[in-house]
């Protein structure tokens, strides 16, 4: 590729061009953009079979055997994965801002998690401490690299346009997924008409999964350049560089702040949904195989149609209006899905649950966009990153605590995580997103460069 951009304000750019013209950067052009939304295609596709369909029933049921605390395996496996995540990636994001190192943090998180997908494939029956392992690890590569590859939005997309660039990654996203799972299910129909177990066609998909999602990311490491020259801000130790950014965010940056525990607490609700979709359409609606599958697509179908529309809405009416829509949107799919006692109406909730999933997550992210210093991404998507796996963490666990208390009501868990989306709504609510941007614009980088370095 050609060397970096001329010097520019990485600002630059009136809310007439950003409508008008072109939504991105000066000096950004579409096959960059298009690269960067290639990755969101390429690791949804692990999310949706890894984590969502294959292999955590694959686990449960033929790893360890239908033991009672398989479950419970699995899920603690993969809280401790979230919990190191939301440890190191605020360090690991300052250090990406202060040495200019975005792509290799994302190629390290990419290489390490397609090699633990891969890794997969060897787990069979009885394999519990290796499945646990590889997973984990699979997962914590996933949630970096998610982080990483977020910290490139902001050189991409002019502020007035982030929405809408944001959307398209998502929506690309949830098309990933669905064909991941789409050949998924193509191997699994295959073996299973040959009445192959699963242990003999799990392995096969673990390592398409892994192949797709290396190949889908190649674009991403041959146009996608370096956001940015360096912040000049050399990180301290993993704990104290956490517990320094979360102390900055309430002295300069309290909106910020705020957004992120506005986000905290929505995506703990999406959360749920996400993790236990399928649980509830089984235990509640009597809900088969097929039928589950089917669900999933259709979910993924209304959150790429909503994540792609809906960024263009987000810009046009402000990203404040856009998510607060959104999240009324999330307490009326709960509303439906809890008094739900026909097909026809579930699966309404469901569509709308699409919707409102491609579309919150869209527009938190392109916030955090708008609202992180030009010179610091990485390290205020780690932020966003710390929020996210925390409700990842707090969402599912409170919904497996009240079926428990209420033993197995699901219905009055799901009601009850409707006040995530409450919570979320009123600390929007608060948030001044004018005064976020004018803290973000009084962040002024130590040191002045190209605002974009080649690939190369």
């Amino acid at each position: 590729m050609s060397g970096g951009r001329g010097a520019s304000d990485p600002r630059a750019g009136s809310r007439a061009g950003a409508r008008g013209g072109s939504p991105l950067r000066p000096g950004v052009g579409r096959r960059e953009v298009w690269s960067w939304a290639m990755y969101d295609f390429a690791n949804s596709g692990y999310t949706t079979v890894v984590l969502t369909t294959v292999f955590n029933a694959y686990f449960v049921g033929v790893v360890a055997a239908g033991k009672s605390w398989g479950t419970l395996a699995l899920t603690a496996a993969l809280s401790l994965s979230y919990l190191a995540v939301m440890l190191w990636m605020p360090g690991l994001g300052a250090r990406a801002d202060a040495r200019a190192g975005h792509r290799r943090l994302l190629f390290a998180s990419t290489a390490g998690c397609v090699l633990a997908t891969a890794a997969l494939a060897s787990v069979g029956p009885g394999d519990i401490a290796w499945g646990l392992l590889w997973l984990a690890l699979s997962n914590v590569c996933y949630c970096i690299g998610e982080s990483a590859v977020a910290s490139f939005l902001p050189g991409l997309a002019r502020p007035e346009a982030m929405g809408r660039v944001s959307g398209w990654g998502w929506s690309f996203g949830y098309f990933g997924g669905m064909l991941a799972l789409g050949l998924a299910l193509w191997v699994a129909s295959a073996a299973e008409s040959d009445g192959l177990p699963a242990q003999a066609y799990v392995p096969w998909i673990m390592g398409l999964t892994a192949v797709l999602f290396a190949a889908a990311a190649l674009p991403a490491f041959l146009w996608l350049r370096e956001p940015c020259a360096g912040a000049n801000r050399e990180p301290v130790a993993m704990l104290a560089q956490l517990r320094t950014a979360w102390r900055e965010t309430r002295r300069d940056f309290p909106d910020f702040r705020r957004l992120l525990l506005c986000i905290a607490c929505y995506q703990a609700g999406i959360a749920v949904v996400i993790t236990l979709s399928a649980v509830y359409a089984t235990e509640v609606m009597g809900f088969g195989m097929q039928q589950t599958m089917l669900l999933v697509f259709l979910v993924n179908i209304g959150a790429a149609v909503g994540a792609f529309g809906f960024g263009y809405l987000q810009d046009r009416i402000g990203h404040r209006r856009a998510l607060a829509l959104t999240l009324l949107g999330w307490i009326a799919m709960v509303l439906l899905a809890v008094s739900a006692r026909s097909l026809p109406v579930f699966w309404s909730a469901a569509a709308l649950a699409g919707l409102c999933m491609g579309t919150s997550q869209s527009a938190g992210r392109a916030m955090v966009g708008v609202l992180a210093p030009a010179s610091r991404p990485a390290e205020f998507f780690a932020l966003w990153t710390f929020a996210v796996q925390l409700a990842a963490v707090v969402g599912p666990l409170s919904y497996g605590v009240l079926v428990w208390a209420t033993e197995g009501n699901h219905r009055a868990a799901l009601l009850a995580t409707g006040l995530f989306f409450l919570a979320g709504l009123a600390l929007l609510g608060g948030l001044d997103f004018e005064r976020g941007m004018r803290a973000r614009d009084a962040d002024v980088p130590r040191t002045a460069g190209p605002d974009r370095v080649s690939a190369a």
